[in-house]
Formats: C-alpha cells, structure tokens, sequence
C-alpha cells in the first residue's frame, strides 16, 4: 500500500538563461507536473508511487533515475515503439519563461484504461492524484485518466484533480467537456480562479462544486489560496479565516460556504514555474498527515513558496526538515 500515485508524463527539460536561439549552456532535468507533486510529497516523507510510459531511450532512463534518487517509487513502462516527450524553457526576459513542446505522439500518450485502473489496485493508495494534463495527451490517456478515477473512487480511495489548463494542448471546450467527466469520482479540486469555469456554467462556481467534491482550493499566486468546503450548520469561524469579502476567487454566497484564507510567503520570486505543484505537494502531504484545513493550506503556501525562490520545476522542493526555514529572515546565515 502506498500514500499516493499519480500518473502522466514526465519529460525531459532543457533550460537556457537567454533566448534559446541565441545557444550557449543549458541544463538537463525533468519536467511534468505530476512527478513534481510525487517528488514533493516523497521529500516531505511519504510513500509514493509514479506511473507513466516513457520510451525506451535514454531520455527515460534519466526520468527513471531522477525520481528513483528522490524516492519515488516508479512503474514505468518502457515503449520500443515512442519516444520520451522533450520540453524547453528559455528566457527571451528576465522575468518571462516561454515553453516549447516536443510531445505530440510520445509514449506517455499511450497510457492506457487497462494499466493506470490495474495500477490502482495494486498499488491501493490512500490518494490517487491527477492532472488536467494527462486526459489532454490522446484519447486513450483521457479514457485512462477517467479509468483510474472510477476505480478509486469505487474503492474508498480519495482523488484529487490539479485542474492545471494547458491551453497547447486543447481548447477549453475540449477541456471542460473532459474533466467534468472526472467530477463525480473526485474529493479534491485545485485550480486558479480562471479555470473555474472548465468544471461548471454556474454563477456561484464554488458552491456548485461543493454539490459534488468535498474541497475546492483556489490559487492566485501571491495572493495565497482559498479553501472551500460545505458549510454545516455547526461550522464556525477557526482562527486565521479569510473574512467573506467580495471578489475573492472562487467568491460564493457565505450562508453556502466556509472559507479559509493562507496568504502566500512574502519571498523573493525567482521562478514561478512549478509552483502549482508545489502548493498542491504541500497540501496532499498534510492531507496524508490528517492536518486540519488551515494547516494543510499552511503546508501548500510554504511548500510553494519554496519553489519560486530557485529556477526549476521540482529542484528546490522542500523536505519535512525545510519547512520551518522560512520563517527566518531573508539573508539569515544559519551557523
């Protein structure tokens, strides 16, 4: 039994400091939003096991011993027939990161129904997590991402969905007619207050989401997070709660929703680039420790706040140990 999985695809990464048609030095990593949450979760104690396919070439060998070296468990199958999906980040400014893609037809894109739901089983999580990433890939990975929902919803297993829009991938119609698919077999939702439209048409699109999952948490950068959840008529405000005020994300009628409010870290952001899936590591981490609400959102804005202080995906995630080192002072030399 593991304390989550999570499936997609991990690709590897070349980053330049200046424009990229310009050449020079790069550095060679992994990208992927899914194994960015496993190698946050696992560096903040957990058990944790990655699915995916990658192509049996070099390029997936280095994927397979990164998240090894991090402590992630890996059922990783090697495709003779695909390749390993190749993206590139450089800086045409100092404060701009453009992205490009090589990964139309990779072997991720090949996952299917049959192996992720398998997976489900043996593995026996205790949260499954997926991304509105993978069902972008093909449409045997959107049948498998729907698979694996299904399978662990029906077995008692709590999932989770980083909604995670990427708009090079498919269109927002596409997106929303897929993941309100997933809807019904989902606990948890994470998305920016601009992606909540891709889950439902209503006017209160908070409220309308609680009808279905229990929490809804949204993000808006350095304004910190939200956490929604059903008000019951015996919920009271907990210390540190967010006043209902209007134009919040996700703002909804209060008499329908209880809210909770962490403000990001004040840091120096350096790269913001995988600072979604740091947040949403943090939070699955203090889901699996059964913190309260307040302390997971904690957790989420401290585990995010540490990505964006360094350039890469999951490089500067923080271990359990880490956690409290933010709450020195910037330049503090600790002796």
């Amino acid at each position: 039994m593991t304390d989550l999985l999570t499936f997609g695809e991990t690709m590897v990464s070349v980053r330049t400091a200046r424009p990229m048609r310009l050449g020079g030095d790069a550095q060679l990593s992994i990208a992927g939003s899914e194994s960015n949450v496993a190698i946050g979760v696992a560096r903040l104690g957990h058990d944790v096991t990655w699915l995916s396919a990658v192509g049996n070439d070099e390029p997936g060998r280095l994927i397979e011993r990164t998240l090894r070296a991090e402590g992630v468990g890996t059922r990783i199958r090697f495709a003779d027939d695909a390749f390993t999906g190749f993206i590139a980040f450089d800086q045409p400014s100092h404060d701009i990161t453009r992205v490009s893609y090589h990964r139309r037809g990779s072997a991720a894109s090949t996952l299917t129904p049959d192996e992720i739901s398998a997976a489900v089983t043996a593995t026996a999580p205790r949260l499954l997590h997926v991304t509105g990433i993978t069902p972008a890939l093909s449409d045997t990975a959107r049948a498998a991402t729907l698979a694996a929902v299904r399978t662990a919803f029906a077995a008692g297993i709590q999932v989770s969905l980083d909604v995670n829009y990427r708009a090079r991938l498919w269109t927002r119609p596409e997106a929303s007619t897929a993941l309100r698919e997933l809807l019904p077999h989902l606990h948890t939702v994470f998305a920016s207050d601009d992606e909540l439209d891709l889950l439902t048409d209503a006017e209160h699109p908070v409220a309308d989401l609680l009808n279905t999952v229990n929490t809804v948490v949204v993000t808006a950068g350095g304004e910190g997070a939200w956490s929604h959840t059903k008000a019951t008529p015996s919920s009271e405000e907990q210390p540190g709660d967010a006043p209902r005020t209007e134009g919040q994300p996700g703002d909804a009628p209060s008499a329908a929703v209880h809210t909770i409010h962490s403000p990001a870290l004040p840091v120096t952001v350096v790269d913001s680039i995988g600072a979604g899936d740091a947040f949403v590591s943090g939070y699955l981490s203090a889901t699996l420790d059964n913190l309260a609400p307040d302390a997971r959102l904690t957790r989420a804005t401290t585990s995010g706040a540490f990505c964006v202080t360094a350039y890469g995906d999951w490089e500067s995630l923080p271990t359990r140990q880490d956690l409290t080192l933010l709450t020195h002072t910037q330049g503090t030399a600790l002796r």
